[in-house]
Order: C-alpha cells, then sequence, then structure tokens
C-alpha cells in the first residue's frame, strides 16, 4: 500500500524545505509551545503535574494523565470516579532535543482514554543543554520510584508499563537494560514506537531503510545524526549499549515488548532488527509495521486510520482486544509474534 502520489509529493516537498535541526531545534521548541497552548483538556481526563527527584539533586517534572468515570443521574447527581487497569510510564520523542510533556498533552489524554490506562509522562532534562546520560538517568529514576510507590502510592508494580516513541522508544529499551542490570526494579511490559537503537544512521549503514527512507519522508538521515551529535557527550558513547541497545552483546531477560515500526520511516529496520534480537534472546514479543507510516506519525488525529489502527494493536498487546479484520486492505503486517 504505496502512499499516493500527491501526499508523497507533499511530503518531500516539506522535508525539503526545512533547516537542519542544529540551526532550528530551539524555533521548533517555541513552535511546540504555541501549539501545546491550545490543546483542550478533556474533562474525562484529569491532570496533575508532579516532580521525581533524581540522582543529581534535580527535580524532575512528571505530569499523571489519569481516565475518569463521569455519570451524571437524577438520583446521585455527578460522581466522578478514577477509571483505569494500570500505569504507562511514557518517555516522549523528539530527538531527546525536541518535544515536551506539554506538547505531548494531547496524544498522552488520548492514550489514557482509549487504552484504560493512567500515563506518567516525563518531562526529562533534553540535549544539547543536558546530554546523555542525562535524559536516560532522569528517565531510570523516575521509573525507580514509581516502581517503589514513591511518585504515585497506589501504583501496582506488575501492572506498569514502559513506552516511548522515537528517541523516547530509545529511552525505554534503554530503561530495561538499566534495569535488568542493576536488578532494582523488574519491568514486566514495554512499548517501543518506531524507536532509535543503533548507532549507524549514515549512508553506509547496515540498515536499508535508512538509505531507503532517509531524504524524502520529514525525518532525515541527517536530521539523525544532527540529533545525534547533539545529544551524544563523546564519541565513545556511540557504542555504549545504553545509547544503542542493539549493540547489547545480551538482550536476555528483557520485558514482554511491543516494537511498532513505519514502512517509511529511516528508523524501520532497526526496529525490526531490535525485536528479532529480544525474540532470539528468548524475551516475548512482537513487532508490527504499519503500511504507509511515516516517522512520528502516532501524533496524528484519530481521523487517520493508522493511528486508530496502531491503538487497536495496543489494545490487543495489552489486553488481548481482537484486531479489526482486514484481510482484503491490511494496515499493517505482522512480523513477530503470535496471530
Amino acid at each position: 500500500m504505496a502512499l499516493s502520489k500527491a501526499a508523497l509529493a507533499a511530503v518531500r516537498a516539506i522535508t525539503r524545505l526545512r533547516p537542519g535541526i542544529g540551526d532550528s531545534y530551539l524555533r521548533q521548541r517555541s513552535a511546540e509551545d504555541m501549539s501545546a497552548r491550545l490543546v483542550v483538556v478533556n474533562p474525562r481526563c484529569r491532570l496533575d503535574d508532579l516532580v521525581a527527584p533524581v540522582r543529581d539533586g534535580c527535580q524532575v517534572p512528571v505530569r499523571v494523565f489519569t481516565p475518569l468515570d463521569v455519570n451524571l443521574s437524577l438520583k446521585r447527581g455527578l460522581h466522578v470516579s478514577e477509571d483505569f487497569r494500570g500505569t504507562i510510564l511514557f518517555f516522549h520523542g523528539g530527538g531527546w532535543a525536541n518535544g515536551d510533556v506539554a506538547f505531548y498533552t494531547e496524544s498522552c489524554m488520548r492514550t489514557a482514554l482509549r487504552l484504560e490506562r493512567r500515563v506518567v509522562s516525563v518531562d526529562y532534562r533534553r540535549s544539547p543543554e543536558h546530554r546523555f546520560p542525562v535524559s536516560l538517568h532522569d528517565c531510570y529514576d523516575v521509573a525507580k520510584a514509581l516502581f517503589a510507590g514513591e511518585i504515585l502510592t497506589d501504583v501496582r508494580p506488575d501492572r506498569i508499563v514502559l513506552a516511548g516513541d522515537s528517541a523516547g522508544g530509545n529511552l525505554a529499551a534503554a530503561v530495561s537494560l538499566m534495569a535488568r542490570d542493576s536488578g532494582e526494579f523488574d519491568p514486566r511490559a514495554q512499548i517501543l514506537l518506531y524507536p532509535l537503537v543503533y548507532n549507524d544512521h549514515s549512508e553506509s549503514t547496515i540498515f536499508d531503510s535508512v538509505r531507503e527512507n532517509g531524504e524524502d519522508y520529514l525525518l532525515t538521515r541527517q536530521a539523525i545524526q544532527d540529533y545525534v551529535h547533539m545529544y551524544l557527550s563523546s564519541p565513545a558513547d556511540r557504542d555504549n549499549p545504553y545509547f544503542a541497545p542493539l549493540l547489547s552483546p545480551d538482550l536476555s531477560r528483557q520485558p514482554r515488548t511491543l516494537v511498532i515500526t513505519a514502512e517509511y520511516d529511516p528508523l524501520r529496520d532497526e526496529g525490526e532488527a531490535y525485536a528479532a534480537r529480544l525474540e532470539a534472546d528468548g524475551s516475548e514479543v512482537d513487532c508490527y509495521r504499519m503500511l504507509d507510516g511515516i516517522h512520528g506519525y502516532f501524533l496524528y488525529p484519530m481521523t487517520f486510520g493508522l493511528v486508530r489502527d496502531t491503538y487497536a494493536i495496543l489494545a490487543n498487546f495489552l489486553d488481548g482486544a481482537a484486531l479489526p479484520s482486514k484481510e482484503s486492505d491490511k494496515a499493517w503486517i505482522h512480523l513477530l509474534g503470535t496471530d
């Protein structure tokens, strides 16, 4: 299922007009701040802003999205109660330099309501002001505190799911590896949406998707390299498995994992390779490739069928919900896992 010629031409034109990341990430932050101010809070979702202490004494903001059951009756009047099955600890994308809790508020509200989960979104410190491993340590320390019941007292550790998109998927995968290596907490499940998990996004990389999709689909090969350059503290960091989890020689004892990739994403192949490595090393894995998807599509409105189908896959992974029957026109390819 290919992109239409008109859509492809539009995406290419936009991509080629975008300035370099090093020259534009601050302007992008400003645009995201303006966009975040336009978000209307859904009355069926309560937002609470909290903080979590991390290892260097900083207080990292977190925003908690709690789905609510709202009932109005003549007998009882207005009755509001919390209504969720578990907790998603979410790390946002944006190349470690862009995106924040405010910009992702609409997406997190939607996720909380559609998946019936409380979502805890982490406002980790961003690059280039704070370079690797600061963002990762922020996310790890917040996860450790959440599992210990220090952020939310009613949390059930066995129902916490780590999740992230793009650079946030990178952070989620790295947090899972660090948790295994430290033994300080034990994530049972993780969701990685088109994650970055490798260290080479040059034209000579081993992954074809970087070459095939690295020029014309909004996220370019050069943009990935620019984001990585702003994130890492030194060239040696490139070979650190906590930056590039696919480099880890041992991916055993990882959480049950869902990896979702996008057909026209430069990061497609490395995400799918990571899923295959996890399965080979003994973890339970599902991996789906979303046809016609480009990097970042999960932030699109629910009017896009691709987004609705992704939520159906998420619900299937979390709760065993049935997937839509699309035998004649599937919006995805199920690459790994049980159908």
